[in-house]
């Protein structure tokens, strides 16, 4: 009994493993703002074994208006920059907050980025308009940092609604932004098709869990009879 049934088994478990953290990462994440799903697909190295890669799906999600003055919905292939401890990240997340020290932060509590640096909003009335401009009580305060890739850019996505800006990363022109002040941007997750999809990835590891549990057995059955008869 050749071990390529089995190693093709195993690959298929890890696949299919692969397919199952990401459907259910999307499905966890249906309700986050910004949220962009990834897809899994499989990529033949040399042997013929597939390999699980990811790739975002950068489809807008749904926006809905919010009436939260600090809810902010970006239009386009664009990006807002917050600041983390692992440097300066993208993120189309909305659901923004003022921290206490009265800085715009977003559910992580990473500050929101602007020309001048982490934007304080402390104050009774805060006006957003359409290029990021922020008005606290009628006085400007800075600009929003709204940056976008070049075209073709494959961004890493890191974690929830943060992607790792790309090295030619280039800020949006005034003209071109559309930001959208009270109103927020769903995920782009459909529930319905990825509770299908995760039905079938679990059927399918199911499946490749019983043909490794059978060719196991054969070959266990094989090595005893040789035993045997040695």
């Amino acid at each position: 009994m050749k071990t390529d049934g089995i190693a093709s088994a195993a690959n298929a478990l890890r696949y299919w493993e692969r397919r199952q953290e990401v459907a259910s990462n999307n499905l966890a994440n249906v309700n986050t703002a910004g949220f962009k799903g990834e897809r899994i697909f499989a990529r033949l190295l040399g042997d013929g074994m597939p390999t699980p890669e990811a790739a975002t799906d950068f489809r807008e999600g749904t926006f809905s208006p919010t009436g939260n003055v600090l809810d902010l919905a970006l239009r386009g292939d664009a990006y807002f920059v917050v600041n983390t401890q692992a440097g300066e990240r993208w993120t189309r997340g909305g659901a923004w907050s003022v921290d206490p020290k009265g800085f715009l932060v977003d559910t992580d509590g990473n500050q929101a980025l602007g020309a001048k640096g982490a934007i304080k909003v402390a104050g009774k009335e805060v006006i957003i308009d359409h290029t990021g401009l922020v008005k606290v009580d009628g006085l400007k305060i800075d600009r929003l940092r709204i940056e976008s890739p070049p075209p073709g850019a494959a961004l890493q996505h890191e974690a929830g609604t943060r992607f790792v800006p790309d090295t030619t990363r280039t800020s949006v022109a005034l003209a071109e932004r559309n930001v959208r002040q009270g109103e927020i941007e769903g995920s782009n997750v459909n529930t319905i098709s990825s509770l299908v999809d995760l039905i079938s990835i679990q059927r399918n590891y199911a499946n490749a869990q019983k043909v490794l549990t059978v060719l196991d057995g054969i070959r266990s059955t094989i090595t005893n009879e040789l035993g045997k008869q040695g």
